[in-house]
């Protein structure tokens, strides 16, 4: 009888007792029974097969007795070749940079070794310390554009092989960060901008409107009213004087004689300015009123205030 012992499991694959044959599929013996020759047959391998086997044999007599036993164990292991390998490039692979390509085969008993070249026409085969043969990987470094091209990568064991490939293409413009980046950055900028701009208009409008705004609630300037009294005004505008109806308002009790009363009038006539006569020598003397008028010396003494108005021209406008 032939068993399998994987592990802990222990199953029977094939028995010859009594004449009679029975096995899994797949097994069988070399030679026909009877036999000292007791060898096993396995067809269609797979990795799964592999284990322990144990022979073991019982001798009977023409009675059935058993007369002697013996067993021999058997260690085998199935030797599976690489699986197709799976190629990748780690890295951006643009001028000055450095990228990985990758090889790693699923399925390989015992591991599979790797190997890396370059494809035809600018063949190229690579060793360590860029090649890592175990771990399938291969570092170029400082890229440049004619070192774009075909990698092959092979994976191979004691009882087969497999490849795979990659294309490498090196370019020389900026990479998709540096581009995603620079157009960040310019829509930030705008939009910075845009605030700025609008900032900006919203302040000057801010300013403007005070400016344009005509308050209703505020007060009118005031002016200063015209006394009730009698005015005398000079029409050149040079001097005029105003007399307030209290300093002509007309003292209490009976007029003194010789005394005289001031009339309330508005004069429209021009004043004439007071001329001394020039004489060599002699003292100015003061020149009487015109006989329609008051004095300004009266109207001092009357409690008039001088007033300075502007002067205004004959066409009528204030110079």
């Amino acid at each position: 009888m032939w068993f399998l012992e994987q592990g802990q499991d222990l199953n029977q694959v094939l028995a010859y007792i009594s004449g009679a044959t029975s096995s899994k599929s797949g097994v069988s013996l070399v030679y026909t029974m009877p036999s000292q020759n007791v060898s096993l047959r396995l067809q269609g391998l797979r990795e799964k097969d592999s284990g322990s086997y144990r022979c073991s044999v019982n001798v009977q007599d023409h009675e059935g007795k058993n007369r002697s036993h013996g067993s021999k164990t058997l260690e085998l292991s199935v030797l599976v070749p690489p699986a197709p390998p799976s190629c990748r490039l780690l890295g951006v692979p643009r001028v000055g940079t450095n990228v990985t390509l990758s090889c790693q085969s699923p399925r390989s008993k015992p591991a599979a070794q790797y190997q890396w070249e370059r494809a035809p026409p600018s063949a190229q085969v690579f060793f360590a310390p860029v090649l890592d043969a175990i771990r399938g990987s291969l570092s170029l470094t400082n890229l440049s554009s004619p070192m774009s091209g075909v990698y092959i990568c092979k994976a191979h064991n004691e009882v087969g092989s497999a490849q795979c490939n990659v294309t490498l293409e090196v370019s020389t413009g900026p990479g998709p960060a540096v581009v995603a980046g620079a157009v960040v950055g310019t829509l930030v900028g705008l939009g910075m901008l845009a605030g700025l701009v609008l900032l900006y208009h919203r302040r000057s409008k801010a300013l403007e409107e005070p400016a344009n705004d005509i308050k209703e609630d505020a007060t009118a300037p005031r002016t200063l009213p015209w006394p009730k009294g009698s005015d005398t005004i000079s029409k050149n505008g040079t001097l005029s004087s105003v007399t307030s109806a209290r300093a002509l308002r007309h003292p209490q009790g009976p007029p003194r004689p010789g005394a005289l009363t001031p009339t309330l009038s508005l004069s429209s006539q021009v004043l004439p300015s007071p001329r001394l006569p020039r004489t060599d020598g002699a003292q100015p003397q003061p020149i009487s009123p015109s006989p329609g008028g008051v004095s300004s010396s009266t109207l001092s003494r009357m409690g008039a205030v001088p007033v300075m108005v502007p002067a205004q021209s004959q066409a009528g406008s204030l110079v």
